[in-house]
């Protein structure tokens, strides 16, 4: 292999890039029209370049458009077919402008909206996490912590926790699309132009709030990926987590939900298994995610001001997140929409390991005055005796509770049902079935708002 073979393999990233093309169009048609208010670009040569663009959006949209690796890059491939169709009119379109705030707003535009994408794939879960904690707003099972049995909940409460989460995940994407409201398109190779352009006529044709403040900045920053692959991260975290429950809850050992059949993979060799493939991956493709925040902040960190061409290596990480994103959150989205839900196995499972232990010493510290400390002391002790009569704590009778303790009274018992339990906790983001209607409410109303 001879050396411009090898330059050309290295150096060539149409390969990748050519995804940025409908945004390389959008943006040279923004800068001919501004080109043209200024004066810099006659009527004619203005017209004739954005028809030629428009007709190359068209060959790329119907899959016509033949991107050629020894061009380079998606840029060079258009203004090369621009001036196949409209001649030497198309190198007028080049002035005041360089490829490296070219690349930047193109990649800039491409990740808005991949924002805008992760934004509405996002209220879409959200949506179908509430009406699934709607449905089950009342329905008891044990909430865990260490994996251990630890209080009564409701499932419609256990969901309102990802609903939470995937909302915090939507303000991270609100805020980063503040963020990337700035548009580099007039920096030019670093220093800007000394054409009389108007970059607030392009930064507004493209939807943009403003020019960048600093042409140096606006050619070499790429915060804007790593807010996308950081807020992607979070999601994918967050997916993650969700993920591992629902593989959990489906095991015969839980038993509290069955995944959609469709959302399932049989087993090459045992006929009776059903696999929770899909949600097994949702959980192995986060580490590929968090890979791509770590690959590019590497690309990063070494470099001086301004571009190098080590920010080609930009762009793969950040398209192979979108990719891999989009996919997850819409196989949980059906995941969670098709889950069928065991309530009975969850109540039943939610009166066992002592559940309600904390709710007996509230009700020795409200019913007979004492301390917490001496409260949890006690309920201990009970616990203990329940453990060694194999007995659960609904289970005792009171003369067995008195045994460890005379005062505790009939009072005492009722604290252990599980609905009283549930439906004691009333503090504000409590597990009680008001609370968690009026939190479902309450996320309806953000979710909508944030559309």
């Amino acid at each position: 292999m001879g050396a411009s073979q090898i330059l050309e393999d290295i150096n060539a990233s149409v390969d990748f890039d050519h995804r940025l093309a409908q945004y390389d169009i959008e943006g040279s048609i923004a800068h001919a029209k501004m080109l043209e208010h200024v004066g810099i670009l006659t009527a004619e040569d203005s017209a004739q370049i954005q028809s030629g663009l428009l007709q190359i959006a068209e060959e790329v949209s119907g899959g016509i458009f033949e991107f050629k690796r020894e061009l380079e890059d998606v840029h060079m491939n258009v203004e090369s077919r621009l001036q196949q169709i409209i001649g030497p009119a198309a190198g007028r379109l080049h002035t005041a402008r360089s490829r490296n705030d070219q690349v930047a707003l193109d990649f800039k535009m491409w990740t808005r909206a991949a924002l805008e994408s992760l934004d509405e794939q996002l209220s879409n879960v959200v949506d179908v996490l509430l009406q699934r904690a709607q449905q089950h707003h009342a329905d008891i099972m044990p909430g865990f912590t260490h994996l251990q049995c630890a209080q009564p909940i409701t499932f419609g409460h256990h969901l309102m926790a990802y609903v939470e989460m995937f909302l915090r995940d939507r303000s991270r994407v609100k805020d980063a699309l503040a963020r990337i409201s700035e548009c580099p398109l007039g920096a030019a190779a670093l220093a800007g132009t000394s054409y009389p352009i108007d970059s607030q006529f392009t930064a507004s044709a493209l939807g943009f709030s403003r020019p960048c403040r600093n042409s140096i900045d606006a050619v070499s920053d790429r915060d804007f990926a790593l807010d996308y692959l950081f807020t992607a991260s979070t999601v994918s975290m967050h997916l993650s987590r969700l993920a591992e429950e629902l593989i959990i809850w489906s095991t015969t050992q839980f038993g509290f939900a069955r995944l959609p059949e469709q959302l399932t993979a049989g087993s090459s060799i045992m006929p009776q298994k059903r696999n929770p493939d899909p949600a097994e991956l949702i959980r192995a493709k986060s580490a590929r995610v968090f890979g791509n925040l770590q690959t590019l902040l590497v690309v990063l960190k070494g470099l001086p001001l301004a571009y190098f061409k080590d920010m080609q290596e930009d762009k793969e990480p950040v398209f192979d997140t979108a990719d891999s994103l989009r996919l997850c959150l819409r196989a949980m989205t059906a995941i969670v929409e098709g889950l069928e839900v065991n309530t009975k196995r969850m109540r039943s499972d939610a009166t066992s390991g002592f559940a309600t232990a904390t709710d007996l010493a509230d009700w020795l510290v409200r019913g007979l005055g004492l301390p917490f400390r001496e409260a949890h002391g006690i309920t201990g002790r009970i616990v203990r005796l329940a453990e060694a009569a194999q007995l659960e704590l609904h289970e005792l009778t009171l003369e067995q509770m008195q045994t460890v303790d005379p005062r505790i009274q009939e009072d005492g018992l009722k604290a252990l049902d599980v609905d009283r339990a549930t439906a004691a906790r009333l503090s504000a983001g409590g597990t009680s079935p008001v609370r968690v209607l009026e939190a479902i409410d309450e996320a309806k109303q953000r979710n909508t708002s944030r559309n």
